[in-house]
């Protein structure tokens, strides 16, 4: 039985999981792979569990094949919806306080945020493990799309209120809300305000700012925005005229910024 079950599982990996073959030596063995088949089929209508027992057995082989493969659709899907993106030009405004590298960069990259959105968290992440990667040919525009609460919506107006004060405390502001969002939740406010002295950013000018008209405008504007482009929620981003919905794994949002740079020199 058990040169029986090691046969089988060497046939199960070579008909089913063509990248594993150099592993069992199927290469090399001179057996027509349409007889085995036939002889699989047949032991397998005796004995059904065996189908089981060989997955469980190889499963680390048979869950990254079928990553590799999810991921190759997944990367084939994106760059088939890019090349439509491409073809129509994204209208969005350059007026945020909130925005770093160069104008001239050959990338824009527009990120449409919550503070109290777990997935921007984790989307933001992994742009700022990206940026450094790209720094010399993207640009960030941050526009804060908070929902319809006071929580969401003070963690927005406090940010643009720090990134009008001083533009590198306030990226270290934004990065300090993401991080500090247990006691966002907690302390609301309070946090805002205690994460401002924290920073050094000047409370009396913040608080301010953040019940000012300029914020105001900035946040109607940019809601007005991603009504315009139609944008379903948070975290949403255009990497110049491609869209990247939600969160998306680092390599994913590397290819994004690929493509793009790619579209822009023409290639």
């Amino acid at each position: 039985m058990a040169v029986r079950f090691s046969r089988v599982c060497a046939l199960l990996i070579v008909l089913f999981v063509p990248a594993a073959v150099p592993a069992f030596g199927a290469e090399s063995s001179g057996v027509d792979k349409a007889e085995l088949r036939n002889a699989l089929r047949e032991l397998l209508k005796k004995e059904p569990d065996l189908v089981l027992d060989v997955l469980r057995n190889n499963s680390e082989v048979v869950l990254e094949t079928a990553q590799e493969g999810s991921n190759a659709r997944r990367r084939k899907a994106a760059l088939a919806q890019w090349e439509q993106d491409a073809k129509t030009p994204k209208k969005y405004s350059a007026e945020t306080p909130a925005q770093r590298g160069s104008s001239k960069a050959p990338v824009t990259i527009v990120v449409y945020s919550d503070f109290t959105c777990p997935y921007c968290r984790q989307a933001d992440a992994v742009l700022e493990e990206l940026y450094p990667v790209y720094k010399d040919k993207v640009r960030i525009l941050f526009k804060p799309l908070p929902k319809d609460d006071a929580l969401s919506m003070n963690a927005a107006r406090y940010a643009l209120a720090a990134f009008l004060q001083d533009k590198e405390k306030g990226w270290n502001y934004y990065r300090a809300l993401f991080a500090g969002v247990a006691d966002l939740d907690r302390d609301g406010e309070t946090f805002l305000k205690a994460l401002a002295v924290r920073e050094g950013l000047d409370m009396k000018r913040l608080v301010a700012d953040a019940a000012g008209s300029k914020v105001k405008a900035q946040l109607e504007a940019d809601s007005a925005e991603a009504d315009t482009l139609n944008v379903p929620g948070t975290p949403y981003f255009l990497v110049n005229d491609l869209v990247v919905r939600g969160y998306v794994p680092k390599e994913t949002f590397a290819l994004a910024i690929d493509t793009a740079l790619k579209i822009k020199a023409g290639k």
